[in-house]
């Protein structure tokens, strides 16, 4: 007898995508229809993303209204608006393994998507926008220039912009450093004070993609912050984790990052230092996503051991040794959204956690997607719909009524910021937790 949902922790199984049957089309096929079938009898997932809805009215307005009236090529939607991140897995899915259905429905859509690249059905631009460090080494060595042109104001080049690669003239795109974050530290690491004596701790930065390239404040306030309570830094930016590589089903390319940021890193942990991550979707990779590509690995699974969200590591402090002082009050309450890359790392709510050790600190926190989901939130394809799925959120953030809107995700920031009418958050953007934790010590 099936039970009606599981009561035990999800599991999710490594991602055999070299075994012939994982791009097997009847195979697929077969296991999409049973997955469908399932969900479409549960329906818990309804409001989560547009993936479930189209779904549930696709199977809905069928012929005899089941999924066996359905043809294959109707598949294509549903996983086309799945932006892959695993709130259906980790918050509301009673069939996720070890439950007898075995249900993992993101590593579904990305089996499906895997099929779709070998048949070159995706898209090439989204497909050369996931080369983040090549595009970014040059975004950052003409920024004066390239900020320009990426301006929303500056509506002739984002027309053509929009025009010839695709990306939605009206998204506020992510601006790039004059200087990545990696010449930042080299220069300035030493000048930087240490706020009380060192400790026996140590860690080396991994400053993501989009710290490195787009947004070294929050790679300067976590230098600051962990400085001033004795931790020894060092950092570090081999490449991209391969998140933008995982969205386009380049598995093979995914693989090849994780082997070669993992190798450098790895020098680091046996050198005794904990690798910190500035960036949810990357601490997301690094912990639970390069295991289950390469899980007969023990350098990686070694890896993702030593692995600790910038939140995650300023709590663990405060908890074992205590803060440094000097925390002071800041000039508004936070609204502490939960990214879904933090959520499915599955360690709690860490950012609200640490903002929590500000004095007399407002905080609210809400836990919906913003609708952006990387290339998703950007191309004029799927831009409305990016922006239907964040709008009920840039209300919920606007009725806490706080100054401040706080996220680990820096996309899902730039995309609430799109609905400014919506949020009235005051700053630019949504600041990463450890920027407002940096504003409490003064640094």
């Amino acid at each position: 007898m099936n039970k009606e949902g599981s009561t035990e922790a999800p599991k999710r199984h490594p991602v055999n995508f070299n075994h012939p049957d994982f791009i097997n089309q009847k195979k697929l096929d077969d296991e999409m229809r049973r997955v469908f079938d399932i969900c479409h009898g549960c329906r818990r997932c309804f409001n989560l993303c547009d993936s479930f809805p189209k779904l549930f009215d696709m199977i809905d307005e069928s012929k005899n209204e089941d999924v066996e009236s359905l043809s294959s090529d109707q598949f294509s939607p549903v996983v086309d608006s799945c932006t892959l991140c695993d709130m259906c897995f980790m918050t509301k899915c009673p069939y996720v393994p070890p439950h007898e259905f075995d249900l993992d429905f993101p590593h579904l859509m990305l089996r499906y998507r895997t099929l779709q690249k070998k048949q070159n059905k995706l898209p090439l631009i989204t497909a050369q926008l996931a080369r983040i460090d090549r595009n970014a080494k040059i975004g950052v060595m003409f920024s004066g220039f390239i900020n320009w042109i990426l301006n929303t104001k500056n509506t002739f080049f984002r027309k053509i912009l929009e025009l010839i690669v695709g990306i939605d003239k009206r998204v506020k795109l992510p601006l790039y450093n004059s200087e990545t974050f990696t010449n930042y530290f080299k220069k300035n690491n030493k000048l930087i004070k240490i706020g009380r004596p060192i400790n026996d701790r140590k860690v080396v930065i991994y400053s993501t993609c989009f710290v490195n390239f787009n947004k070294k404040d929050t790679g300067i306030a976590a230098l600051k912050v962990l400085k001033k309570n004795g931790v020894e830094v060092q950092e570090t930016y081999p490449g991209c984790c391969g998140m933008p590589f995982l969205e386009q089903a380049d598995l093979p390319k995914v693989v090849e990052q994780a082997k070669k940021v993992s190798k450098d890193l790895l020098a680091w942990v046996d050198k005794g230092y904990q690798v910190i991550t500035l960036t949810a979707s990357c601490g997301l990779m690094l912990k639970f996503e390069w295991p289950l590509l390469l899980p007969e690995n023990k350098d990686i699974k070694k890896l993702s051991k030593n692995v600790s969200d910038i939140d995650e590591y300023i709590v663990d402090i405060s908890n074992k040794e205590g803060l440094a002082e000097g925390l002071h009050e800041i000039d508004g309450g936070v609204t502490v959204h939960n990214a879904c890359h933090a959520r499915a790392q599955n360690m709690g709510i860490k950012a609200r956690d640490m903002l929590k050790l500000i004095p007399n600190i407002k905080i609210d926190v809400v836990e919906r997607c913003a609708g952006h989901g990387g290339t998703f939130g950007v191309m004029k394809e799927t831009h409305n719909l990016a922006l239907k799925v964040g709008r009920p959120t840039a209300r919920q953030i606007k009725s806490k009524n706080n100054k401040y809107m706080a996220s680990d995700c820096p996309l899902a920031g730039k995309h609430l910021k799109q609905l400014e009418q919506d949020t009235k958050i005051s700053n630019d953007e949504a600041l990463h937790p450890i920027e407002l934790l940096a504003k409490s010590y003064k640094l």
